[in-house]
């Protein structure tokens, strides 16, 4: 019996992810992930403040969330779950007073990423564009009806705290 347990003890530690050591290569080509895009970012434009937050990747996945202040209100915010899938990422948008919206990687490089999705009324597409390490631009654009539209949010990395 002690055989058996001992086989049994070995194949259910092979089995579990990560205890093994021997490792299979995927045939999945990697993900390019956006770990610059972690950390604290703001903007502001007189009385109008723009904060957006990353968490880090863990479990193939990062959490960020945004708001918007002018003056002393909340005017907006935005909760987005960016997740990988595939062989790429799905931005799942959650913003304040409107449905639920995903969108597709369709370009991701190690100081981009832009995500896509030609059925949603406006944005289509959403870009974060790291310009420097302490600088990131996010733009979404897309049409409304004949008209194209685009909006620019250029960022700076700062830090996170509780008095932000």
């Amino acid at each position: 019996m002690r055989p058996i347990a001992c086989v049994l003890t070995t194949i259910l530690v092979l089995s579990v992810p990560g205890t093994g050591t021997a490792q299979v290569p995927s045939s999945e080509p990697a993900v390019t992930t956006p770990l610059w895009l972690a950390g604290c970012w703001e903007m502001s434009d007189g009385d109008l403040v723009i904060e957006e937050q990353w968490m880090a990747v863990r479990g193939r996945s990062m959490l960020g969330m945004s708001r918007t202040v002018k003056g002393d209100r909340l005017v907006g915010y935005e909760l987005v779950l960016l997740r990988e899938e595939g062989t790429g990422w799905v931005y799942e948008a959650h913003p304040s007073g409107q449905s639920t919206a995903s969108f597709r990687s369709s370009a991701v490089t190690d100081t981009s990423i832009t995500f896509s999705n030609p059925d949603h009324d406006f944005p289509q597409t959403i870009t974060y564009l790291r310009t420097r390490p302490d600088s990131l631009l996010a733009r979404i654009a897309g049409g409304e009806g004949d008209q194209f539209r685009q909006v620019e949010f250029p960022y700076q990395r700062v830090p996170c705290s509780e008095s932000s």
